[in-house]
């Protein structure tokens, strides 16, 4: 506990930075619908976020190198807080989607300082249980701050007000910390077309999440609202697919440690396939069965750009890590960007049930080409997927050739070795 206690004044910035962020997207969706613009006009705003998410990740790095951590974060949470209360005074589409793009650009950087500052901070050995408690904190803020909506109301800048505020709060834990502020980033490669060759699975699977798990997050509210959901279920309705995607996180990221993670990442999606269908034919307009299947579809359907990353990585040579997570992150945006606008039409068009048919349909690609892989290339042993293992191959084999030489060959190499 005494490690993870420097963290303390991030993890409470992420807190209130998470919240005022998470509940911004279901507000933005229900306040939409309020004003009178259709489903479709809602995706195209949602993907506007997405799509300065993206931008976000590519310029990050340089941002940081020139002015700093702290620096960096004031000047982005300053922007994503105007920008926010700002769509409280114009109620345009354009103006909105403009607005979403601009936050989308800056909440990349907020995120990317504050896992990049929390891992400069831990070491291997308590590394993952910081991590952990960070992914508690961004669970329960997101959960939490769905309900502000139903207490505060759709209607008047009383939201907007508060996400501002909770952006702008989000600069006081960070700023009143200990001044151990990390080391500038490195030059990072940025190469999509590198973490492509690395791993055409990772890359399809990421864009298959943001297609179909942007689409929830952002049309979600619309569905649940156009089956007749109160804005309290409407509440529980999201925070329920949120819940679910962590109960099986860890679970299926064990299990795949274990085996080749291609099985497990076809089962999870054939279970969020399954789900997904099973609310459009049996979900109806009962508050709890949609609310208990939503719940089961997050569970199998949010930990796979987890499997997703994970298999990219195995496949990834020492220094290009950090090529390979910032590409992943860039073709989940690519994805994020359309899904909602393409879900948002369909639902224009045929109606809610529309939603977890294009999840599925999305998945049902996915799995096709899961199969397609496993075909083409053989799994990563579940050796060379942990470094202890690796480094002890290594050492066996060279006392192996070592002892294979003969005796004179063998002084040799002692002498030179002195």
């Amino acid at each position: 506990m005494s490690q993870i206690r420097p963290l303390i004044p991030l993890l409470a910035t992420a807190g209130i930075l998470i919240g005022g962020n998470g509940l911004q997207g279901t507000f933005i969706a229900l306040r939409g619908l309020s004003e009178g613009f259709s489903p479709s006009t809602i995706g195209l705003i949602s993907a506007g976020y997405s799509l300065g998410f993206a931008i976000g990740c590519i310029y990050v790095t340089s941002l940081l190198r020139k002015i700093g951590h702290i620096r960096a974060f004031a000047a982005l949470a300053a922007i994503s807080s105007a920008a926010s209360i700002s769509m409280a005074l114009v109620t345009h589409p354009l103006f909105w989607l403009a607005m979403r793009f601009l936050i989308g650009i800056a909440v990349a950087g907020l995120f990317a300082i504050i896992e990049s500052w929390i891992n400069a901070q831990v070491t291997n050995s308590n590394r993952a249980r910081a991590l952990s408690i960070y992914r508690l904190v961004d669970l329960g803020s997101v959960t939490l701050a769905q309900y502000i909506i139903p207490m505060a109301g759709v209607e008047g800048p009383t939201v907007f007000s508060l996400i501002g505020m909770a952006l702008t709060l989000s600069l006081v834990p960070i700023s009143l910390a200990d001044k151990s502020n990390p080391a500038p980033p490195n030059a990072m490669k940025f190469n999509p077309a590198a973490v492509w060759r690395i791993s055409p699975l990772a890359v399809v699977g990421c864009v298959a999440v943001g297609l179909s798990m942007a689409a929830f997050r952002n049309i979600g509210p619309i569905y649940a609202e156009q089956i007749g959901m109160s804005v309290t279920a409407i509440a529980t309705f999201m925070s329920a697919g949120i819940i679910g995607g962590v109960v099986l996180q860890y679970p299926l990221g064990a299990y795949s440690d274990r085996y080749d993670r291609r099985i497990v990442i076809l089962a999870t999606t054939a279970g969020s396939v399954i789900t997904g269908l099973f609310l459009v034919f049996f979900g109806g307009t009962d508050e709890w069965t949609n609310i208990i299947g939503v719940f089961v579809f997050g569970a199998f359907a949010l930990p796979l750009y987890s499997l997703s990353s994970a298999h990219g990585n195995d496949h990834a040579k020492e220094g290009e890590h950090a090529m390979v997570a910032s590409g992943l992150l860039f073709f989940w945006s690519l994805g994020a960007t359309i899904g909602p606008l393409l879900a948002s039409v369909l639902i224009d068009i045929y109606g809610p049930k529309a939603l977890f048919i294009y999840t599925a349909a999305v998945q049902i690609v996915f799995i096709i080409y899961t199969i397609y892989r496993l075909q083409m290339r053989p799994g990563v042993p579940v050796e060379e997927r942990n470094w202890r293992f690796r480094a002890l191959l290594r050492t066996s084999a060279y006392f192996s050739k070592l002892a294979a030489q003969p005796p004179k060959s063998r002084d040799k190499n002692d002498k030179d070795a002195v």
